[in-house]
């Protein structure tokens, strides 16, 4: 049974074997099974400390797929924010107005069909404090687009970045939540007492 570990020594280009070396390094490895299909959306969880956005960074290189991932719009405004949204958005990151949420699902959903290959990365806490619950728009982009959902995660106990757990997700946001929720067992961020429940708000009947 394969382990899905990535090994430089086995990994084309000098890119993505420069970024697992900088990991490995650090004390980390990857772990990566091959995504389902050209679209999908991506949960990445926990986010509990900026930490998490360079190794998310060195991970994504090192896997070699161009995911994108959703940054606040306030990133990309103004001349710091110019400067900084150039980078982001070099990295694959894309702005969306939080609490613009039903207008931003059905665009995402759109884009994602209209190109051939498109992978959005989205974490769905929503901040790195803790919050009694997920943001719901990962959910309702992946069925507003019938793509799968990856499952990635920080592990800063085993020092380990995954993304091998794909789900088709069926609708009932009760048995698709308890999917997701097996998969994030046990797994714990830079600052566990920050990650949120992985859960989403019981009324919430629209993204957020």
């Amino acid at each position: 049974m394969t382990d899905y570990l990535l090994r430089k020594n086995e990994l084309p280009g000098l890119t993505r074997r420069f970024a697992l070396a900088l990991l490995g390094m650090l004390g980390w490895r990857v772990r990566y099974r091959p995504l389902p299909g050209p679209r999908g959306v991506i949960v990445v969880y926990p986010h509990t400390s900026n930490w998490d956005f360079p190794i998310g960074i060195l991970a994504k290189l090192a896997i070699g797929m161009p995911f994108h991932f959703i940054a606040k719009s306030s990133l990309f405004e103004g001349l710091t924010g110019a400067s900084i949204g150039r980078v982001v958005r070099y990295l694959g990151g894309e702005p969306v107005e939080r609490g613009v949420s039903t207008g931003a699902i059905a665009r995402l959903a759109e884009k994602m069909h209209a190109a051939d290959w498109y992978w959005m990365a989205i974490a769905p806490e929503g901040s790195r404090s803790l919050k009694p619950y997920w943001r719901s728009g990962f959910y309702h982009i992946a069925m507003t687009a019938k793509v799968p959902l990856g499952c990635a995660y920080f592990d800063f106990v085993k020092k380990e970045v995954a993304l091998v757990d794909y789900l088709d997700l069926t609708g009932n946001r009760e048995q698709d939540m308890a999917s997701i929720r097996a998969v994030f067992e046990g797994v714990q961020g830079c600052r566990p007492g920050f990650a949120s429940p992985v859960a989403l708000r019981p009324d919430e009947d629209k993204a957020g």
